[in-house]
């Protein structure tokens, strides 16, 4: 069973910043693949970032590709560091992890589909962007 733990979330003006951070605990580690995904008020679930853990692969949403970085720290925390954020980036942030080892493109296409491989959730860390 993998636990994850949101945290970093706040609020802050357009154009600023916020750092997220996710930490893993609990063995035995079987995922390689983890993803930040956010969801609005009213609106669906959408996918923000992922990682492929085993070989570093990283993948954006078009919404957020040159603006947020998602990095991982020896396959304990995975961050999202959030740059020129915009109001429309207010959102519930939510981490997830695979409840299994999965090849690069599979993780990839797990990111892309928000495919029921993201078995592990955490709580969830809100980011509020005023204008």
């Amino acid at each position: 069973q993998v636990r994850l733990e949101e945290s970093g979330g706040g609020s802050v003006q357009a154009g600023g910043s916020l750092r997220l951070s996710c930490v893993r605990s609990e063995y035995p580690y079987n995922t390689n693949c983890m993803a930040w995904f956010r969801q609005a008020p009213g609106k669906e679930r959408e996918r923000v970032a992922g990682v492929f853990l085993s070989g570093s692969s990283k993948y954006y949403s078009d919404s957020v590709k040159g603006r947020f970085i998602i990095s991982e720290d020896n396959n304990d925390r995975v961050d999202l560091q959030m740059n020129n954020l915009k109001p429309e980036d207010s959102a519930m942030y939510y981490c997830a992890a695979t409840t299994r080892i999965l090849k690069s493109t599979a993780c990839q296409r797990a990111f892309q589909t928000q495919g029921v491989e993201f078995g592990y959730w955490g709580q969830g860390t809100q980011v509020n962007v005023s204008s």
